[in-house]
C-alpha cells in the first residue's frame, strides 16, 4: 500500500541538524539507500508517480542525487536518462544556465543534442528547497525546446516555498514544513 511505503520511507530518512551550516536541518536520503527494502519502496513510489504521465520520453536527473533515482526510473520506463550537471563536469558541446543562489550564482549544464525539441521529459531530484536548481533545470530544458511534463522530487521543504518558482507540473512524495 502506497501510504505504508511512504511512511516507511519518511521514517527512514535521516535528519542532521546544523548541516551544512548552523540552523539548517539536513534531510538525508542515504539511510533509505542503505535499507534495500525501503530503497525498493522508494523506487516503486517514484515509478507510481510517473504513471500519471505515460508519455514521458526521457528522464532528466539533477546532480547529484537525482542521478541515484533517475536511471532506475528511466530503465523502468524504457526511456533514456540524461544528466544535468554543475558547470565544468560534462564533456563536449554544452548548453548552460546560470541561476541565483542565496549568496551568489551557480551554473548548470546539459550536453547539446541530449534532449530533442518537443521531447517529453520528466525531471527528477531528491529534494526541493528554495527551487533554484529545479527552476534552472526547467530553464535549461526550455532552451532546448523540450516539453517538461513533470518535475518530481522525493522530498519537498514546503516552508521554503520553492514550488512557487516552478511553473511546470510538480510532484513531491514527502513534505516537511521545516
Amino acid at each position: 500500500m502506497a501510504a505504508d511505503r511512504l511512511s516507511r520511507i519518511r521514517n527512514t530518512l535521516g535528519a542532521i541538524p546544523d548541516f551544512p551550516k548552523a540552523g539548517i536541518l539536513f534531510r538525508d536520503i542515504f539511510p533509505v539507500l542503505r535499507d534495500a527494502e525501503v530503497f525498493k519502496d522508494l523506487n516503486e513510489e517514484i515509478f507510481e508517480a510517473s504513471k500519471s504521465y505515460p508519455d514521458v520520453e526521457c528522464v532528466v536527473g539533477l546532480e547529484s542525487r537525482g542521478f541515484l533515482f533517475g536511471p532506475i526510473l528511466a530503465q523502468k520506463l524504457s526511456v533514456p536518462f540524461v544528466p544535468i550537471r554543475k558547470k565544468g563536469k560534462l564533456p563536449g558541446e554544452l548548453i548552460s544556465q546560470t541561476y541565483e543562489l542565496e549568496y551568489g550564482t551557480d551554473c548548470c549544464e546539459i550536453q547539446k543534442g541530449s534532449v530533442s525539441k518537443g521531447q517529453k521529459v520528466l525531471i527528477i531530484d531528491d529534494l526541493l528547497a528554495t527551487g533554484g536548481t529545479m527552476k534552472a533545470a526547467c530553464d535549461l530544458l526550455e532552451k532546448l525546446e523540450a516539453d517538461i511534463v513533470l518535475c518530481l522530487c522525493i522530498i519537498e521543504l514546503t516552508g521554503l516555498k520553492g514550488k512557487s518558482k516552478i511553473d511546470k507540473p510538480f510532484k513531491s512524495l514527502i513534505t516537511f514544513d521545516d
